[in-house]
């Protein structure tokens, strides 16, 4: 049983010179280790976000809702980032 499929994918010119690029410098083997590599960055990424959702934005939240006094004003939050940028000229 094949554990291999064959895509023929287009891509823009300046993303097909890199791919190009990273083989002829000798980074990766051929194409497709290009592509594959790419597309696992692209699931890792995607699990890192989940695990954000579900670790850090999800809970918090949840808490803002269980006590909305916990919740800041846009105007603390324009004073706070204004006061930021202050400090950081």
């Amino acid at each position: 049983m094949r554990t291999t499929q064959q895509l023929s994918i287009t891509l823009p010119l300046d993303m097909a010179d890199i791919v190009k690029a990273k083989v002829r410098t000798g980074e990766y083997a051929s194409e497709s280790e290009v592509i594959r590599d790419g597309l696992r960055a692209l699931l890792a990424r995607d699990r890192a976000v989940e695990t954000w959702l579900n670790h850090q934005v999800g809970p918090a939240y949840d808490a803002l809702k269980a006590d909305p006094t916990r919740a800041v004003t846009i105007d603390k939050v324009r004073a706070r980032l204004a006061a930021e940028h202050a400090k950081a000229r």
